[in-house]
């Protein structure tokens, strides 16, 4: 089977486009989750290829449908954003082996295809249509939208897996080198753009504003409080520990003002959603969750690093975008859970969405007042990647579950849960989706 990428004409990009044409005849109802692990084991049935297995088949139990209902796979095929196999290193042919294989023996360990998963999921005998949505979670939510609603399918299950091999995290292509060539050489001093990019923007929106590195401690915090009530995640699995303020402020720096807790912690996980028309989503075990809208951005940056005015600019044009699309306003949502796996743009993207009137500049200060899930004005209760780990997922199941009543010890009480945001991971290069309680 070849699996095409999704094109341009699934997404949405631009403004003046008017409402989504298939506002609230989308649904979201199953979600599976994966345990979580630091790193693979070595063992088959750890496999980032089991973990998604996994994930699929509780994404259709939790959605109460038989397999052979199912008509649609959407996948992110990249399964990390930095571990490559190294070169001459042995390939386990017994973890290979134990599944059945396509021509890659790195198929489920390394790397996935949907070829590797109607392989080794027999009951997905009705599966007609699949695409990858390439990037990540967000990524593919977008491009399962979009076909769900375009007819391509009828009943799709969406995929995001995570695999985290030995060794340091960048350990492929240039950044395995002596030596970096050309623009790169100063975009990845520390093996990603992004992290130095965000501390550089970080660091000229506390210039521009007045502000200082320490007003993100009751983010943090909140945050990380919010993800030991996550049960599905790395932080609530494996290490119960608070991140207090103070944690948080005598933390080292690891591109300064970005310090060691604004960046979040790589792990092996899986997640699976089961999206579907709103006429069938009806006669499903779950509460339906309905799509409003979904945008993308796809901003270009002038230079080797976006600028303050770049992001700004691409933030609030995300934001009018997406509520052009939904038929909604900022004073509609009742919680956002927008992308976090770099802290210091997480106020990037609520400032452009203008989440509780915020203007630019504001969102620190925001962060002094009530932000928990108890409050009037909770941000991120997902706790997203920093309170679960990299997943990039966290927050899209949570705005599910909050929208179902089903969120558990971090189910928003402040607020009644009706319209949500979600979506990244980048400020410039992210997809958005709007969720809503009602089809309306």
């Amino acid at each position: 089977m070849t699996t095409q990428n999704a094109p341009a004409s699934m997404y949405r990009t631009t403004e003046g486009l008017g409402l989504w044409e298939h506002r609230g005849k989308v649904a979201a109802v199953g979600i599976g989750h994966s345990p979580t692990a630091r790193r693979w084991d070595g063992k088959p049935e750890t496999t980032m290829g089991a973990n998604s297995i996994l994930a699929l088949r509780k994404a259709i139990a939790d959605a109460g449908v038989s397999p052979d209902q199912i008509d649609g796979l959407v996948i992110d095929p990249v399964t990390t954003t930095g571990a490559y196999w190294p070169e001459g290193k042995p390939i386990p042919m017994d973890v290979v082996n134990a599944y059945n294989t396509t021509g890659d023996p790195l198929d489920g360990i390394a790397k996935l295809s949907a070829e590797w998963l109607l392989k080794n999921m027999p009951e997905l005998e009705n599966v007609k249509f699949t695409m990858y949505g390439t990037g990540c979670m967000s990524h593919a939510i977008v491009v399962a939208a979009q076909a769900v609603g375009d007819g391509l399918a009828h009943t799709c299950l969406v995929l995001k897996s995570w695999h985290n091999l030995e060794g340091r995290y960048y350990q492929g292509g240039a950044n395995a080198e002596d030596a970096i060539d050309g623009t790169s050489a100063i975009s990845r001093l520390w093996g990603t753009p992004a992290s130095y990019g965000t501390a550089l923007q970080f660091a000229e929106y506390c210039r521009k504003y007045g502000k200082s590195h320490d007003m993100m401690a009751p983010f943090m915090a909140n945050s990380r409080r919010n993800g030991l009530m996550f049960p599905e995640g790395y932080w609530a699995q494996h290490r119960p520990e608070q991140l207090t303020p103070e944690d948080y402020l005598a933390a080292r720096w690891i591109a300064k003002p970005a310090s060691l807790f604004d960046n979040d912690i790589p792990i092996m996980v899986s997640a699976a959603y089961l999206f579907t028309t709103a006429e069938r989503a009806k006669d499903m075990k779950q509460k339906p969750v309905y799509i409003l809208n979904h945008a993308s951005s796809r901003g270009r940056p002038r230079g080797i690093t976006p600028t303050l005015d770049e992001v700004e600019a691409e933030t609030g044009k995300t934001g009018r975008m997406l509520y052009e699309g939904a038929g909604i306003t900022a004073n509609d949502l009742s919680f956002e859970n927008m992308y976090d796996g770099f802290t210091l743009f997480h106020q990037f993207h609520i400032e452009g969405l203008g989440y509780r009137g915020m203007k630019f500049g504001d969102a620190l200060d925001f962060y002094q007042t009530d932000i928990s899930i108890e409050g009037p004005n909770p941000v991120l209760p997902s706790g997203g990647n920093i309170g679960s780990g990299r997943s990039r997922f966290w927050m899209h199941t949570d705005c599910i579950q909050q929208l179902q009543g089903r969120a558990g010890a971090r189910q928003v009480t402040g607020v009644k849960p009706e319209t949500a945001v979600s979506g990244g991971p980048m400020p410039l290069g992210g997809n958005f989706t709007v969720w809503s309680a009602s089809p309306d």
